[in-house]
């Protein structure tokens, strides 16, 4: 890490009071870069034998929360009979119930014991914000003993708000009471970066792909970097200061 980078992590820090982090990226690896087409496969099974069609969109849709951010646009466009809602309760219920299956053997994420816990150090409240229901969260989090201030996770019952839309974001800053130029979030997607945007809050972008992470620069992300590393020297920086 570089002294440019260096500094500008030390101000990022200096200037929060808390970090939001994405779940599925900064924390773990839910599904080990393994495809949650099968997942998507099995919603469009379930929702076909209710509703008797599939949009095109959401036929094409071959990943397990995509799939659900279709099924509530479908959902919302005007039919001739109104869409059984039991549907997307359904759906809802297998991505949580895969995600639960997938948190029993998910592992951490290189050196985010040790980001917490510094962060901790430096008195910052810590929230997840992720597109994955809250329960499996926290069963990961209490399994791993990784101490978080708060979880927000998938509204069952508000698929559309999940991330791009900044809704998460908002509901985590509600919860600790600040401002959004108090906090930052870590995410590994290009959607975490525009919910962050959208809710006024600085983004760190987390990511080994040198694609993605041109893309953040380009988009404005307030740094990237491939490994929690950085944040971790500049948060012991700040405490031996």
């Amino acid at each position: 890490m570089d002294g440019t980078e260096r500094t500008a992590l030390e101000q990022l820090l200096k200037d929060a009071r808390a970090v939001l982090f994405d779940f599925d990226g900064p924390v773990t690896d839910l599904f080990r870069d393994e495809s949650t087409a099968p997942v998507a496969a099995e919603i469009k099974k379930k929702v076909l034998g209710i509703w008797g069609h599939l949009d095109p969109d959401v036929e094409a849709c071959d990943d397990s929360h995509g799939i659900l951010t279709h099924l509530s646009d479908m959902y919302d466009r005007p039919a001739a009979t109104p869409w059984d809602p039991r549907a997307l309760k359904e759906a809802e219920a297998i991505v949580t119930e895969h995600e639960h299956a997938a948190v029993q053997s998910a592992t951490l994420a290189p050196h985010v014991v040790r980001l917490v816990n510094a962060l901790s150090r430096l008195g910052m409240r810590l929230v997840i914000v992720s597109n994955n229901a809250d329960g499996p969260v926290r069963e990961f989090l209490e399994k791993k003993n990784l101490r978080f201030d708060h979880v927000v996770g998938r509204d069952p019952n508000q698929l559309r708000l999940m991330k791009p839309n900044p809704s998460s974001v908002l509901r985590a800053l509600k919860h600790l009471r600040l401002p959004p130029e108090e906090a930052f979030l870590i995410g590994d997607q290009l959607t975490d970066l525009r919910a962050s945007q959208d809710a006024k809050t600085r983004f760190l972008g987390y990511t080994q792909s040198e694609e993605r992470a041109k893309e953040m620069r380009e988009q404005k992300a307030y740094r990237v970097v491939r490994s929690h590393e950085p944040l971790i020297d500049a948060a012991v920086s700040l405490l031996r200061s």
